[in-house]
């Protein structure tokens, strides 16, 4: 699209010979020779292979080549590398395609596949400026003959802008495929392997834990205090994730002009996000219940204080802790039958309740998704009753008007329940003109508490 700029600039005054219709050509000035000395670096490679007698491809390669033996030098004089070292690619590595960069594995792609997501900023940068000497399309072009494979490279370009960006980085740390969430114990081993099993699983998920949340307590040990322990299981049982999944994300058809497909990709994305959040808070719940479990530290704990309830409540009584006269073994018996029985009516009564609420809930359940159902029906009615109206506009409605609306639309379905917008959608069915069927949804806004409607 052109772009015209208006420009602070009056014309001087014609001169006073100047007469209208006559021509300026007798004005110019005579032609001059000038000499223009050839410069810059395209002048000197152009004379470095004229003198040289080589091609593009030959002097490409004997640069490249300089370059690797200068990277060689100052790597053999000990120059750190920050301890991204080497790794190899596989043919399946250096084959992918660019297009699929969202299901490829940015740390392998630049050689961080042993630091991943303890690799620092300048490990990256040093990892990409190894990877792109190694693989740039000019030095394979000097070396094959190939003059477009650049496809690696490509996706060297990607896994760098995406690792160097902290928020894209974030994002796809929070579902990188080297995460094995399914990989935990089962709570079955010996109770002397529980601190070497768990203390690995608990470190991966501590480093998704928000700074502002300070430092992240360590399992600890057998010779862990009663607070320290308490302190471990009290941040996990709050803990707060920065973990996200936007990375999975579909992608918005950025060339549709479809308002509506765009909208609902949004909210689906959102719906999927908040799905996933709250399965992974689920899963690290469950993580958590299971290590507090089979914790043997808590264990001890527990029978630690039983042992002191049993010493306190038989302190001074007959034939305990030394004190004249002995136990009944009948009484004893009996009371135990009695605790034994009152026990199991606690725990008939509380399944018996437990049974009830899941019931209720998912009555519940039900009634909502039934609920849902129907504003969604009636939200679709009104959403027709608009664009029959043109979107009560007597020309062409603008985009602006269109978006207003429709996020009214989403407004009202939400504050309104569905009874009440099917009152609305049959009055605005039977109204006959536009101004009449707006003036149904005008009222429905009111009722919703919106002060300023975009259908007024």
């Amino acid at each position: 699209m052109s772009v015209f700029v208006d420009l602070d600039y009056e014309l001087p005054a014609a001169p006073a010979s100047f007469k209208p219709g006559q021509s300026s050509a007798s004005a110019l000035s005579a032609p001059t020779t000038h000499v223009l000395q050839p410069v810059g670096p395209a002048f000197l490679a152009h004379k470095r292979r004229q003198l040289n007698n080589l091609t593009f491809a030959e002097d490409d390669k004997i640069i490249s080549d300089s370059l690797a033996a200068a990277a060689a030098a100052a790597q053999a004089n000990g120059d750190d590398d920050a301890g991204v070292g080497d790794e190899d690619e596989s043919e399946e590595l250096l084959a992918r395609d660019p297009k699929e960069w969202k299901t490829q594995d940015h740390y392998a792609v630049l050689g961080l596949s042993a630091l991943r997501w303890k690799a620092t900023q300048e490990q990256i940068k040093i990892a990409h400026r190894k990877k792109v000497l190694k693989h740039h399309p000019d030095k394979k072009a000097g070396s094959s003959g190939l003059t477009s494979d650049d496809s690696f490279f490509k996706c060297i370009a990607k896994a760098h802008e995406i690792l160097s960006n902290p928020e894209k980085r974030r994002q796809f740390d929070s579902v990188d495929e080297s995460i094995d969430d399914e990989n935990v114990p089962t709570g079955k081993e010996p109770a002397d392997k529980f601190y070497s099993l768990w203390a690995p699983i608990f470190e991966r998920e501590g480093r998704f834990s928000e700074p502002k949340n300070g430092p992240v307590p360590h399992l600890g040990d057998a010779n862990s205090t009663r607070d320290q322990v308490n302190e471990f299981y009290d941040f996990f049982y709050n803990f707060d994730s920065w973990r996200s999944f936007e990375y999975l994300d579909k992608e918005i058809n950025e060339g549709s002009d479809n308002r509506d497909d765009k909208r609902y990709t949004e909210k689906k994305n959102r719906n999927e996000r908040a799905r996933r959040k709250k399965e992974d808070n689920a899963r690290l719940r469950n993580l958590v219940d299971k290590a507090l479990s089979v914790d043997p530290r808590i264990k001890q704990f527990k029978a630690d204080d039983k042992a002191a309830r049993e010493a306190k409540k038989n302190k001074g009584r007959p034939g305990v802790n030394g004190a004249a006269g002995a136990v009944d073994p009948r009484k004893a018996a009996e009371d135990k039958k009695k605790a034994e029985e009152a026990a199991k009516l606690k725990a008939e009564q509380e399944a018996a309740a437990a049974e009830q609420e899941k019931a209720a809930k998912a009555d519940a359940k039900k009634l909502k998704e039934a609920a849902k159902k129907a504003i969604k029906k009636e939200k679709k009615a009104l959403n027709k009753l608009i664009t029959d109206n043109n979107y009560f506009s007597s020309s062409a409605p603008t985009p602006q008007i269109i978006e207003a609306q429709l996020n009214e639309l989403d407004a009202l379905c939400e504050k309104l329940e569905a009874a009440k917008l099917g009152e609305y959608r049959k009055k605005a069915e039977a109204a006959t003109g536009a101004d009449a069927v707006k003036s149904q949804f005008v009222n429905a806004a009111k009722e919703a508490g919106i002060e300023t409607s975009a259908f007024a």
